[in-house]
């Protein structure tokens, strides 16, 4: 079992995870289902999961952006927004986040899993 798994899991494959000292409910991947129940300690607490000892100002700014785009837009951005609003390359965007943009700093940012969004 997941360190934070709460051990219950739906057909769909959704599972409770306690993420910033709430249970919050996760997909297979470990993206959020509910974008509204994402919090800065969960983010922390993900980030700390996948080897991350802190998020550091520049680790906000991108998630903080995905976050207003999404919900400001219904979708989140494509890279070329992201470059063009970070003013620095996709590489080192990447290089920020285990797993990168997709699974890494989107997951983090509590947006939905891309898979899904297709």
């Amino acid at each position: 079992m997941n360190p934070g798994s709460s051990g219950e899991t739906s057909a769909s494959g959704h599972r409770f995870r306690l993420l910033g000292g709430r249970r919050i409910l996760v997909d297979q991947e470990g993206f959020l289902v509910d974008p509204q129940a994402w919090s800065e300690e969960a983010a922390l607490d993900m980030a700390r999961e996948r080897g991350m000892d802190t998020l550091e100002e520049v680790h906000w700014k991108i998630i903080r952006f995905l976050r207003h785009y999404y919900f400001t837009h219904g979708k989140a951005p494509l890279h070329r927004d992201i470059r063009i609003e970070m003013g620095t390359s996709l590489l080192e965007i990447e290089a920020l986040f285990p797993g990168g943009l997709k699974t890494g700093a989107r997951r983090l940012a509590g947006l939905p899993n891309p898979r899904g969004c297709m």
